[in-house]
């Protein structure tokens, strides 16, 4: 395929993928499948993955921050936990199979998309909370952390829901704090692949622009438009996320 035709097919697959993982998550199941069907082999195409998609969640994660939908100053237990999932979860990878993850995470998130479905006021505003935040970012950044780093799909929606759950956060509240922690754990997987060199800079620079641009619309959409916005789209790539899933485990 010649630049003049990679080029923008990798810049516009970003910046939808980044327009859609900063309202909803998700971005994944756009930029994983190009990268692979451009030829790069799937470690290759996993560390510029995060290459890239650490634009769109870096700069969804400041967008919140400068509006003040998200505090780093709430959230640096999250950060620390979930850097440290993270990079055991990258480490794990490496001598186990996700043959067993591939099976059981699409009946998870389908159980989510139908709670979401069944709970029309579920994250319409903050609420009271169920856990501790210590606790709660102990448990989850270790755990969702580790699960992004060891395999990754869904990342988003698990952070989202648990956030809305059980720190009682608003859907907004809860999808501009799950940016923050997205951010945290693809920086340090990001870290591992280019230590092991598995990231091409070329096609990852240029789907990062993407990325960055369309996050920083979806952000501003999220912002303006709030949890009536978000919902639809939430379940919507959740249930996209499961069907594929699904389709790519028993095929």
């Amino acid at each position: 395929m010649s630049p003049e035709i990679l080029l923008p097919l990798l810049f516009g697959s970003a910046f939808v993928a980044g327009l859609i993982d900063s309202i909803a998550g998700g971005g994944g199941l756009i930029t994983v499948p190009v990268l692979m069907g451009i030829g790069l082999p799937p470690q290759v195409a996993l560390g510029t993955n995060k290459f890239q998609a650490s634009f769109g969640s870096g700069s969804a994660m400041l967008h919140f921050v400068r509006a003040g939908t998200v505090k780093l100053s709430d959230c640096w237990s999250g950060i620390l936990w979930t850097a440290v999932g993270a990079a055991l979860g990258v480490g794990v990878v490496q001598l186990l199979d996700a043959s067993i993850l591939k099976q059981l995470i699409p009946w998870l998130l389908a159980a989510i998309a139908i709670y979401t479905l069944l709970s029309p006021r579920l994250g319409s505003e903050d609420s009271h909370a169920r856990m501790k935040s210590g606790m709660f970012y102990l448990l989850f950044g270790l755990s969702i952390g580790f699960y992004d780093g060891f395999f990754g799909p869904g990342t988003g929606s698990f952070w989202t829901m648990a956030l809305m759950m059980l720190l009682g956060y608003s859907m907004m509240r809860a999808t501009a704090t799950t940016k923050v922690m997205n951010f945290t754990s693809n920086f340090v997987a990001l870290v591992f692949f280019l230590s092991v060199g598995q990231v091409r800079f070329v096609e990852g620079i240029v789907m990062g622009v993407g990325q960055f641009l369309g996050a920083r619309v979806g952000s501003r959409l999220v912002i303006k438009r709030g949890t009536a916005f978000i919902r639809p789209v939430f379940i919507a790539m959740v249930l996209v996320l499961v069907g594929r899933m699904i389709y790519l485990n028993f095929k």
